[in-house]
């Protein structure tokens, strides 16, 4: 069967100290997988859809752990690329409690990855017969020849006809606002879906406004995409947020409902609501996309580890106003 989404990106191994440690103090470490794409893939899967998953891994113990890893939660991990050289990239996650904010050490120079280079995937082929392709600002930020790839796959994916989603996910450890202004520029002629934050929109484009509506409006008629999805988070404790989203589409502002969350993990949030999204823009809803996304991302953040390991009755649940009584 042909896949409904294919995704395009790194993923590494992440290592968390427990009980609120810091890394100088700890003992152990907690070991998950995670990377933008793929948590938007797994989340897809995890909602019924059909996803592959395109990457380039080393062939090594931790290369094949991420792989067995996507294809354990349900993703198609036939695309990926394999060398024997280069490295998995690691990142280390330290959980904070206010006032301390939880931070992340990335170990990744030299990951795999970042050695993709246009020529590698064969694009015509892997998009061949699917209906979407996902990619974020975190791929084509990791090198030049990375950003060219993205590129290739983008324009191979709109030539398949595919429908194609960009989340923005700036990365200041990554590379400049400018130096992604440049990139993502190029890239939004390609783009149907532009997923974002209002932080994100200023830094990367440059673009404010007087509210997220005007901010989102303002995306739609600086560039040919016909939605934007805008991300909003208050976040007055470190462990307790107030989450939602809103939804340009076709002049219209969408919205849904605000969900306070108690944080055990939020990495992987914003992958969960870009899953949600599409999964309900595949159905041709933007309203149930919208809905969707932030209650799988709401749900998201009650889940260790970067996957969100959600159903879909969880979220119909939760879009019912369903309770926190205990399920027996």
């Amino acid at each position: 069967m042909p896949h409904d989404v294919i995704t395009f990106g790194e993923a590494m191994v992440r290592l968390s100290p427990p009980n609120f440690r810091r890394l100088e103090q700890t003992t152990i470490l907690d070991l998950f997988i995670g990377g933008a794409e793929l948590n938007t893939a797994v989340a897809l899967a995890r909602l019924g859809r059909r996803t592959a998953w395109v990457s380039r891994l080393t062939d090594n113990p931790l290369g094949r752990l991420i792989a067995n890893r996507a294809r354990d939660a349900g993703v198609d991990a036939q695309h990926v690329l394999w060398t024997d050289s280069d490295r998995v990239g690691l990142y280390f996650l330290e959980f904070g409690a206010a006032p301390r904010a939880s931070s992340v050490l990335y170990d990744r120079k030299g990951a795999a990855i970042a050695a993709i280079a246009p020529g590698m995937i064969p694009w015509s082929q892997v998009c061949s017969g699917a209906r979407w392709f996902h990619v974020t600002g975190i791929t084509p930020a990791l090198s030049a020849t990375a950003a060219e790839t993205t590129r290739e796959a983008l324009t191979a994916a709109r030539a398949a006809g595919l429908q194609i989603s960009i989340d923005l996910n700036y990365r200041a450890k990554l590379w400049s606002a400018a130096e992604a202004g440049k990139w993502m520029r190029t890239f939004m002629p390609l783009c149907d879906v532009l997923i974002t934050t209002e932080e994100d929109a200023e830094r990367v484009f440059g673009i404010t406004g007087k509210s997220f509506e005007e901010v989102a409006k303002t995306l739609a008629g600086a560039f040919p995409v016909k939605t934007v999805a805008i991300t909003l988070r208050e976040n007055p404790l470190v462990w307790k947020n107030a989450w939602t989203a809103i939804l340009f589409h076709q002049g219209k502002v969408l919205r849904t409902n605000t969900f306070e969350v108690e944080i055990v993990d939020r990495l992987g949030a914003g992958d969960s609501f870009a899953a949600g999204l599409i999964h309900g823009l595949l159905d041709g809803d933007p309203q149930k996309g919208l809905d969707w996304g932030v209650a799988a991302s709401a749900i998201k953040h009650t889940i260790p580890g970067d996957f969100a390991w959600i159903t879909p009755a969880e979220v119909e649940s939760l879009l019912k106003g369903g309770g926190l009584r205990i399920c027996r």
